[in-house]
């Protein structure tokens, strides 16, 4: 697999330190599962992260809290999390924490395109899902009101910005309008992390208005 997008540093820095959403960094655990080169990226962040923190001036603690620390020593462990089982039937190209989310049911929101919304433990302003496109379709022309960050699971796509195949990442918002086009052969799955709407444009735009909800 020969990945050719991926976030921009910026993105991946506010990754590392923390700065992201649940949703976000799922969308950004998802691509970093398969990109050596952006895992490689993200580990040297947080080692700088960790290297200004040792050099940081030591501050004072409270008087307690080596008392506080010994008294803890003598409270029970706390009892092991299960881990929660995996999601029958969720994609085997999703990262395996991905898989123990619990998910809704695929749903039709355009002609031969369904998405199946991906239910996270914590409410946030990114919302994320899976999107499955036939193959051979474009999709109306369109922007976005806020963020979207989608990972090609499967299958492929290709726009103004170039292809995407499976370990690419693409970046939308507010500022980019495409017309994604799927590959032929097979559909086209990816996990898409999305805030605000779609602002479809043109005459076709104007008629799947009402009808397309992601």
């Amino acid at each position: 697999m020969t990945i050719e997008h991926h976030p921009e540093e910026s993105t991946l820095a506010a990754y590392a330190a923390g700065r992201l959403d649940l949703g976000q960094r799922v969308a950004l655990a998802t691509h970093l599962r398969g990109c050596a080169r952006c895992r490689e990226w993200v580990r040297d962040m947080e080692g700088a992260g960790g290297a200004f923190v040792e050099d940081g001036k030591p501050a004072d603690m409270a008087a307690d809290a080596l008392e506080r620390a010994f008294a803890r020593l003598d409270e029970p462990a706390p009892p092991a999390l299960a881990r929660p089982p995996e999601t029958p039937n969720a994609p085997g190209e999703l990262p395996g924490f991905v898989r123990r989310y619990g998910f809704g049911d695929w749903r039709l929101v355009a002609p031969r395109v369904q998405m199946r919304p991906i239910l996270l433990p914590e409410r946030g302003p990114t919302r994320v899902f899976l999107l499955k496109s036939a193959p051979n379709m474009r999709l109306v022309q369109h922007d976005h009101t806020a963020l979207e960050m989608t990972c090609v699971l499967r299958g492929g796509f290709r726009h103004d910005g170039g292809h995407f195949g499976p370990g690419d990442f693409d970046f939308g918002d507010e500022a980019i309008t495409h017309e994604p086009y799927v590959d032929d052969g097979e559909d086209c799955l990816c996990l898409v992390a999305m805030q605000g709407d779609l602002r479809w444009k043109g005459f076709w735009g104007l008629l799947a208005r009402p009808f397309v909800r992601l």
